[in-house]
């Protein structure tokens, strides 16, 4: 998959050509050597994939409408453990969509799906070890009867050679966060490692969300 041009081709990024440009620094800066935490698979991984799996989550097979809800850019360097950039790293993302409810068969949630929305996309990163999403921000949804799970992203990031992560994206601020069991149970140092800030900027005349979440993996 060509990478550069799946950034060039995102909606309201038509400008951009590099992660490090949007950053405006070396992406490798604050590399962080230790590895990303990780965290449960959930039951909503997709079962069959759709057609649609590129870096645009807000749009699908061209319909006229783009996905309800914020839009947000999510970007990323995947590094090993001396923070050596990964080229063709494998990083898939699956969500629900702004209602919280996930396109799955295991998701027996009455709030409506998103026809406009992609819920799942992927891509490799890039000789920079630089990957990038656009999509919206998930809804929480009702774990059980005394759990609301706060907006999250799910990640799993595989290549041969190092060990397959999966992990959980978390957005700073969120007040749920405090009480989700899942990121309750890491250390409050990996906690800060997946609970992501994200700034509110404008890009193209879109209000967007837009974080930075950096992967480090460990060789096998």
């Amino acid at each position: 998959m060509d990478t550069r041009r799946n950034f060039l081709k995102l909606a309201g990024l038509t400008g951009i050509t590099t992660i490090a440009t949007l950053k405006g620094a070396s992406a490798l800066d604050n590399c962080d050597f230790r590895q990303t935490p990780k965290q449960p698979l959930g039951p909503f991984y997709p079962k069959q994939f759709p057609i649609d799996t590129d870096v645009d989550l807000t749009r699908v097979n061209n319909r006229a409408k783009r996905a309800i809800g914020e839009l947000v850019i999510v970007e990323g360097v995947v590094t090993d453990e001396f923070c050596r950039p990964i080229q063709g790293a494998i990083v898939e993302i699956w969500q629900a969509c702004h209602t919280g409810r996930y396109n799955h068969p295991s998701d027996t949630s009455e709030n409506p799906l998103d026809p406009d929305f992609q819920y799942y996309g992927t891509m490799k990163t890039n000789e920079k070890g630089e990957y990038l999403f656009k999509t919206i921000k998930p809804g929480s949804y009702q774990a059980s009867d005394t759990w609301r799970r706060p907006p999250h992203i799910h990640y799993k990031v595989s290549l041969r050679g190092y060990a397959e992560l999966v992990t959980q994206l978390y957005f700073a601020g969120d007040v749920l966060n405090q009480h989700d069991s899942i990121l309750k149970s890491l250390h409050s140092d990996d906690q800060k490692k997946v609970v992501v800030p994200f700034d509110r900027t404008n890009m193209n005349g879109d209000n967007v969300l837009k974080g930075r979440f950096d992967i480090t993996l460990k060789k096998v």
